[in-house]
C-alpha cells in the first residue's frame, strides 16, 4: 500500500475567500479585502461592524 508523499493542507477560510474572490477575470486585491470587522462586545457578545473603508456597504432599507 503506497503512502501519500507531502503534507498538503488544507487552505484555511481566508485563503478560500481569497481564492474564491479574486478568480474572476476582472477581479482585483480589493475585491478579497475584508468587509466587515468582528469583536467582542458586552458580556461576550459578539459585534460585526461594516468596516469603515468597506467598498461596498449595505444601504438604508427605508430611503429611496
Amino acid at each position: 500500500m503506497a503512502e501519500s508523499q507531502g503534507t498538503a493542507q488544507e487552505p484555511t477560510h481566508e485563503e478560500k475567500r481569497h481564492d474564491q474572490l479574486t478568480t474572476a477575470p476582472e477581479a482585483t486585491e480589493e475585491d478579497a479585502a475584508p468587509r466587515i470587522e468582528v469583536s467582542e462586545g458586552e458580556n461576550g457578545a459578539t459585534r460585526i461592524d461594516i468596516a469603515d473603508d468597506a467598498a461596498v456597504r449595505p444601504s438604508d432599507p427605508t430611503t429611496d
